[in-house]
C-alpha cells in the first residue's frame, strides 16, 4: 500500500507540474509594443540604424512598411533578435500585407522570410542583401496559381534534403496556397541534433539536416567564403541568429515564441 501510495503521488505530482514547466519555458522575443531586443539591419545602413522606419510596431505586431519609401530600389532589410540560438522551437504568426512597392522585383511580390542560424547583423557587408543563413521562406498569393508557402531557401549554406544535399537555392514546400490578409501559423523546430522540422498551421512541410556554409552557393558565394574565413574554415552552422526579412512587400509578425531545448 505504502509503495502504491508512492507511485501514485510521483504521477500526481507530473501531471500537476509537466504542463505549467513548460508554459513557463517559452519566452516571448517580442512585447507587442517596442522593437526591443531587435537590430536591424538594412542594405546601404549600418547594423542597428531602421532606415525609412522599414520596422515598426503597428496593432500589436512587428510590420515591415514601406511608408517612407517612394520606390524599393533593392534595399533589402532584416530584423534580428539580438541573441542567437542552438537547438529550439519557434512559433509566430505572420500576415502578408497590401500593396507592394511599385519597383518591387516580380518574385519579391507577396515573399518575405524568417531567417535562422544566421550571421550577425554586425558582420553582414553594407551593402550586403542578404544574411549567410537558412530561410523558411513565407508566399502569399500573387495571381490566380498556386504558390505554397513554406518553401526553403539557403543562402551561403547547404543542407540535407531527402537524403542527398539540397540541388537548388530554393526548394518548393509541401505547404498551402494562403491568401494575402489571412494570419498563418508558422512553427520550425531545431533539434539538438541539428535537424530541422517546417510547419505551416500545424502541418510538417519541410524537414531537413546537415546546415554547413556552402563557398559555392550561386546566390551568397563570396559572403559564405568571407565567413568561412573568419571561422578558420569551419563549415558546420550549429547555431545563429533568428531575423524577419524585408523584401519589398508589406507583412506583420506577431505572437512571437521560443522555447529553448535542453
Amino acid at each position: 500500500m505504502t509503495r502504491n501510495r508512492a507511485v501514485w503521488g510521483v504521477l500526481l505530482a507530473l501531471v500537476c507540474t509537466t504542463p505549467t514547466t513548460a508554459a513557463e519555458r517559452w519566452k516571448s522575443l517580442f512585447d507587442g509594443k517596442t522593437l526591443r531586443g531587435w537590430i536591424p539591419k538594412i542594405v546601404g545602413s549600418p547594423a542597428g540604424e531602421n532606415a525609412r522606419d522599414t520596422f515598426i510596431v503597428k496593432d500589436g505586431a512587428i510590420t515591415v512598411s514601406y511608408a517612407g519609401y517612394e520606390r524599393f530600389q533593392n534595399r533589402f532589410g532584416h530584423l534580428f533578435y539580438k541573441t542567437p540560438f542552438k537547438a529550439y522551437r519557434l512559433r509566430l504568426k505572420y500576415k502578408v500585407l497590401e500593396p507592394p512597392l511599385p519597383d518591387t522585383p516580380g518574385w519579391a511580390r507577396s515573399n518575405s522570410g524568417v531567417m535562422f542560424h544566421s550571421q550577425s547583423p554586425e558582420s553582414m557587408g553594407l551593402n550586403q542583401p542578404f544574411p549567410v543563413s537558412v530561410e523558411f521562406q513565407i508566399l502569399g498569393a500573387d495571381g490566380p496559381k498556386p504558390r505554397p508557402t513554406g518553401n526553403l531557401c539557403t543562402p551561403g549554406v547547404s543542407v540535407t534534403l531527402n537524403g542527398a544535399k539540397q540541388p537548388v537555392h530554393c526548394s518548393d514546400s509541401s505547404g498551402p496556397t494562403i491568401p494575402n490578409g489571412t494570419w498563418v501559423d508558422l512553427e520550425l523546430e531545431v533539434s539538438p541534433k541539428g535537424v530541422v522540422t517546417e510547419r505551416i498551421d500545424g502541418a510538417v512541410v519541410h524537414t531537413y539536416s546537415d546546415i554547413a556554409l556552402d563557398p559555392a552557393d550561386p546566390m551568397a558565394a563570396a559572403d559564405a567564403k568571407r565567413l568561412i574565413e573568419a571561422r578558420g574554415g569551419k563549415l558546420p552552422v550549429t547555431e545563429g541568429y533568428i531575423a524577419l526579412q524585408s523584401e519589398g512587400h508589406p507583412i506583420a509578425f506577431k505572437d512571437i515564441e521560443i522555447l529553448v531545448l535542453k
